[in-house]
């Protein structure tokens, strides 16, 4: 920017859940990098949690700031300190964190008001925020954490309802529309699309919000999912960017909570195994097995004889580990490692011993996972993760389907049930030496390469942030001038 009284100021205002704020932290980071002053707007939890990236950020000269709002506990019936959703939250608790990050809103317009950013870039489950952008003339983005190739499944089936014509949740239908015929079923749509619930409601207002904002960015790259690019531009009508893969550039940035000691742990075990040797399984922040399933789990890893690393979301409180009966245990610490709780992710797929990743296709994990090269067994449990497993598996040709066919949100036990010769077979296929592994492998690799030069100056993201940094600009001489 040509001055510090002309420097254009983002606004940065994650969803607190991690799955939505290490993108949105990274994305702001990116673009202080870039001379843009960012605030990133969160609570004090979260802050302190993503503190430490900020001082490393604000050490390289750069201006970026955590601007901190109050959740009202009582009010909402929260316990302080509790509106981050966790693998167990019930559905009572759900409603009361949204309750809370509703009532954000006046202390947020108020702290617009007071500071006037150039634009205000939102998570898209925060809809409101446009009506506070539309207040004060302010543009407003949205954020959102999955892909153009997810958006567009998703417009297409709430336009054409190919679910209500099949006579049965497990018969096949095909998605209209769409460059390649993707395939899906009843029974892996999210139930608001399904039947008419509170969700349902929520998901029009998201709708209704993105129509009046100035437009989407994402956290992927244009060569990743090129057609489905193009196709959103083309029947959405809205602008759009793609500045992604994020993580590439804040490598050298930490999360507040990070463990040192489980770092060097996982990578010195890498260090010991052969190149792609490693199958690595980790299902997100929210998705939870039954006890039943983690057995199936277990015995696929033992019968496989495949050396592994299985983060299991939880406190040491929540995971017992009681389900590994009979010595199970101790037989899979011999070939592998069983991580409770948090593990370095992005330093454990770039390993070189890392072959193969058991996902449950949540959007961070798959951009991940392809900017490392790593193929994959996608594992959808809910969310959007059924459409991005189609990216995956019958778009990119990077991975293959473990079998799931049920959307839940709510653990039952043997719902969604993946037996243990389904995921042996699947973990097989990927980390296999035959053809079809191997096929993975390469295109996978080239597309990490595509997603590192995307990063690069002259790359299409570099080239998209630049575009939209300069749209930015302008637009703010231009509310200068009225």
């Amino acid at each position: 920017m040509s001055s510090e009284a002309h420097q254009l100021h983002l606004f940065f205002f994650p969803l607190m859940a991690h799955g939505h704020m290490n993108p949105m932290i990274d994305m702001a980071i990116l673009f202080a990098k870039r001379g843009v002053k960012v605030s990133i707007i969160t609570t004090s939890l979260h802050a302190s949690f993503h503190q430490k990236s900020i001082n490393q950020t604000q050490k390289l000269g750069h201006q970026i700031q955590l601007q901190q709002l109050q959740i009202p506990y009582a009010e909402a019936g929260l316990p302080e300190g509790s509106e981050n959703l966790q693998p167990n939250s019930s559905p009572s608790m759900i409603s009361n964190v949204t309750k809370a990050i509703n009532m954000l809103q006046s202390p947020f317009e108020q702290l617009v008001g007071e500071l006037l950013p150039d634009c205000i870039v939102s998570d898209m489950f925060l809809p409101w925020t446009i009506d506070t952008a539309v207040k004060f003339d302010i543009p407003r983005l949205v954020f959102d954490g999955s892909c153009f190739f997810s958006s567009c499944v998703t417009d297409n089936l709430n336009r054409y309802k190919p679910h209500e014509k099949v006579a049965s949740d497990t018969e096949t239908f095909i998605v209209p529309d769409l460059p390649h015929p993707i395939e899906l079923t009843r029974s892996q749509l999210p139930d608001s699309m399904k039947t008419q619930n509170d969700f349902t409601a929520v998901l029009g207002g998201i709708a209704d919000s993105i129509a009046r904002s100035y437009g989407v960015v994402t956290n992927s790259f244009y060569e990743l999912e090129t057609i489905y690019t193009d196709h959103y531009k083309k029947n959405s009508g809205k602008k759009a960017w793609q500045i992604g893969p994020v993580s590439l550039c804040n490598r050298n940035t930490e999360r507040g909570k990070k463990a040192s000691i489980e770092e060097s742990k996982c990578l010195r075990w890498l260090d010991g195994r052969e190149t792609n040797s490693v199958i690595y399984l980790c299902f997100g922040s929210l998705c939870r097995f039954s006890d039943s399933q983690l057995v199936e789990i277990g015995s696929a890893l033992e019968a496989s004889d495949q050396p592994f690393i299985w983060v299991i979301i939880g406190s040491e409180d929540e995971i017992s580990l009681k389900w590994l009966k009979d010595g199970m245990e101790e037989r899979l610490r011999e070939k592998g490692l069983i991580k409770i709780g948090w593990a370095p992710q992005i330093l454990i797929l770039n390993h070189p011993a890392i072959g193969g990743f058991v996902t449950h296709c949540g959007w961070n994990s798959i951009i991940e996972s392809v900017t490392a090269g790593v193929p994959m067994v996608t594992w959808p449990v809910f969310a959007e993760q059924f459409f991005n497993e189609k990216l995956v598996t019958r778009v990119l040709e990077v991975g293959v389907e473990v079998g799931s066919r049920i959307w839940f949100m709510e653990m039952e036990e043997n719902k969604g049930f993946i037996k243990r010769e389904e995921i042996k077979k699947a973990m097989s296929r990927v980390m296999g030496g035959g053809e079809e592994g191997e096929r993975m492998r390469k295109r996978v690799r080239e597309l990490g390469e595509m997603a590192r030069r995307a990063m690069e100056e002259g790359g299409s993201s570099f080239v998209d942030m630049s575009s939209l940094i300069g749209e930015l600009d302008k637009a703010r001489l231009e509310r200068g001038r009225k």
